[in-house]
């Protein structure tokens, strides 16, 4: 609520309306401001006697005598001396190029805004109001009328000189008088009539209902909803008129429209204006109430009301009760309520302020909805409406337009995870959002919502966030280093934050943990390997299966064996060409491997035979009949022949036989095969040496 809706309280004003309180949560429709600039100045030294609205501009008169047009903030743009006394009221054509005047002092003056030219008269009575005609820039006769003690009609005749036609008379003053189209409907003493200037007859005469109320302190509202249908307001009573075509066959004497009651109904407080809103009634009503300290009532501040009308009945929409300045010492007949058809722009005219109410906005609905803590919804209605929101605007460049949620939400990672949705890929609204996350020490909520694809944020704003999880969280920092592509911050920068913090503690798993996987992205896999071999970290298979780091960890055999024995040896296993590695095990211990000496055969028979012979007599948990069959199969013949007496002791003929073959070939000498022969007998292993010769 602005201030002009602050529910003040002063000792004479101890009662207000019981539906503020009750109301409370309930969102207002109309949004309220003072109109200021100029009107400030000529409302310190003047006051607002009326007003009237186009869509360009405004015209104001006041209680000197002067007519000013204002811009629609208020700024002066024009001024006209007419009288010495007040300005009773001034009309305006729909173009807004001709203007109407009239005051206390009798004074009529009808000229165009870019032309003196016009009617120029004075009156030997008050003349009360004036309308021109809704096209007199456009007719060529130039009508208009005035309400003094009788209706006139003017207008120009062919000589271009006025004539002068009287329309009523005889019923009082005439308060009032609204032109629209073909129809002008006036007040006086007794009712409200309607004219037709088109068939040149009256169509209707609506009586007042309080006739108790003074006509002159309680005048008489009128506002055209539209072509056919006329509002009237008199004290407490509000009845909706519509115009209606007469059926030919009906018409005899009499007029051929007639006026059908559509809605009466009475109010709780005294009306002062009126002016419609798509179907709904804007009202501005005089309150007066009582007092547990006076006997006499007292003024209350005026309220504005938005009624839904019903045949004989109305219901509340909304009330507000205004606090405009000087609201105690006005009467009824000081406000006025005027209205811009073209923009639901609705003033409250009174002697020493003027306020402006308009239809709240989507902005308007998602404020309210912060002021009540209801984030969800107040994100729900941006999304919907993002086309028609400006203040608020999550998708348009604005820079007051942050994700409004969080300035007044709690829950912060929802906020966060809501900006994917509402700042899609705008990058430059995403940045600003994260300075904001920082701002009120919420980077770790964004964090995980950031842009990671091929949209992408300024490598310092990941940096920024990195270092702020680096700083209180190792985890939740280790966490981004995994998930975050390397290419979205600069990695160095990120490898020398992490060994700064290391120097300070330097066991700490998870950072070197971490800063092994940034140089695995650097591609600095020796330093990566020497810190997960360090931490004994089962990602060191992986690292080097995936980068081929063979050669890396020629010298590290024993480290890996000690490590995860099983896992090295597969590992090794699977990489037969890479066979160095068992062999150098075999030599430093030929029993750790032992599992795997079979397979190890095979391996020396395809890469290394020179080696096979040696692992042979080494070994002592080699199969003889596997280790054989390979041999015979690729003739490796000294192999087998080694082999061969090793199985001498099983006295099979064929090991025998093929001992012998070799012989009788020249395969093996003379003195070599007895020497095996004789071994046999002597002892098993005698002949070995002999092969070494």
């Amino acid at each position: 609520m602005s201030e002009l809706e602050e529910k003040e309280r002063k000792p004479s004003e101890e009662s207000t309306d019981d539906s503020e309180e009750e109301d409370s949560e309930e969102e207002p429709k109309l949004k309220y401001e003072r109109l200021a600039n100029g009107v400030t100045e000529i409302l310190q030294t003047d006051a607002a006697s009326c007003m009237t609205v186009h869509d360009k501009f405004l015209a104001l008169g006041t209680h000197f005598g002067k007519v000013f047009l204002l811009d629609v903030q208020g700024n002066v743009t024009q001024k006209y001396e007419i009288s010495s006394v007040k300005i009773n009221q001034i009309s305006l054509d729909e173009s807004g190029e001709h203007v109407g005047i009239c005051s206390e002092d009798g004074k009529v003056q009808v000229f165009g805004l870019y032309t003196r030219e016009g009617f120029h008269e004075s009156f030997d009575c008050p003349i009360k109001v004036v309308a021109l005609h809704p096209q007199f820039s456009k007719s060529n006769n130039k009508q208009f009328v005035t309400g003094g003690n009788k209706l006139l009609l003017y207008e120009r005749n062919w000589l271009n000189r006025w004539k002068t036609s009287t329309l009523h008379e005889g019923e009082g003053s005439i308060t009032n008088i609204k032109w629209r189209a073909n129809l002008i409907a006036w007040a006086n003493n007794v009712g409200v009539k309607i004219y037709d200037i088109s068939t040149k007859q009256r169509i209707t005469n609506v009586l007042r209902d309080n006739t108790s109320l003074r006509p002159d302190m309680y005048p008489c509202s009128l506002c055209w909803k539209d072509n056919t249908t006329l509002i009237i307001g008199w004290g407490s009573s509000v009845k909706i008129c519509a115009v209606k075509e007469r059926d030919p066959t009906e018409m005899r004497d009499l007029p051929s429209r007639y006026v059908e009651i559509v809605s009466a109904f009475e109010t709780e407080f005294f009306i002062s204006g009126l002016a419609p809103l798509a179907d709904q009634l804007v009202t501005l009503y005089y309150v007066k109430e009582n007092s547990d300290h006076m006997e006499e009532e007292f003024r209350a501040r005026p309220r504005l009301d938005i009624i839904q009308p019903l045949p004989e009945s109305c219901e509340e929409i909304s009330s507000d009760a205004l606090t405009v300045r000087n609201f105690q010492e006005n009467e009824c007949r000081d406000y006025r309520l005027e209205h811009s058809e073209g923009e639901s722009l609705f003033y409250i005219i009174s002697p020493k302020d003027i306020v402006v109410a308009k239809e709240r906005d989507q902005d308007d609905h998602i404020d309210w909805l912060l002021d009540k803590k209801k984030y969800e919804e107040a994100l729900m209605a941006a999304e919907i409406s993002f086309k028609n929101i400006k203040r608020h605007d999550v998708q348009v460049q604005n820079a007051g337009s942050h994700i409004f949620i969080i300035s007044h939400m709690r829950d912060y990672d929802t906020a966060a995870r809501k900006c994917q949705k509402v700042l899609g890929k705008n990058m430059d609204l995403w940045e600003n959002e994260v300075y904001r996350f920082k701002t009120i020490g919420q980077l770790k909520a964004i964090s995980q919502y950031l842009p990671r694809g091929d949209l992408r944020l300024r490598p310092a704003i990941y940096e920024m966030i990195l270092h702020e999880f680096l700083m209180t969280d190792y985890e939740g920092f280790a966490t981004l280093i995994r998930e975050w592509p390397g290419e979205l911050y600069n990695n160095m920068t990120i490898v020398q934050a992490v060994t700064n913090h290391l120097k300070k503690d330097p066991t700490n798993s998870i950072l070197l943990t971490t800063l092994a996987e940034l140089y695995t992205y650097d591609q600095r896999y020796d330093r990566a390997l020497e810190i997960y071999l360090r931490l004994r970290h089962k990602d060191v298979y992986q690292l080097i299966h995936k980068h081929n780091l063979f050669s890396s960890i020629e010298d590290k055999i024993v480290l890996l064996m000690d490590f995860d024995k099983e896992k090295a040896v597969d590992m090794l296993l699977d990489n037969e060409d890479k066979i160095s590695y068992l062999h150098k095990l075999f030599k430093r211990d030929h029993h750790k491997g032992q599992k795997y000496h079979e397979k190890q055969i095979s391996l020396y028979a395809e890469y290394d035979r020179p080696n096979l012979l040696p692992f042979l007599r080494d070994s002592t948990h080699c199969p003889l009949e596997k280790a054989l069959e390979i041999c015979q199969q690729r003739h490796f013949v000294e192999e087998t022949v080694f082999l061969l007496s090793e199985k001498l002791d099983d006295h099979k003929p064929s090991n025998q036989a093929e001992l012998l073959e070799f012989f009788q070939r020249g395969v093996i000498p003379g003195v070599q095969y007895c020497n095996i022969c004789s071994a046999k007998r002597r002892g098993p292993g005698s002949g070995i040496l002999d092969m070494k010769k």
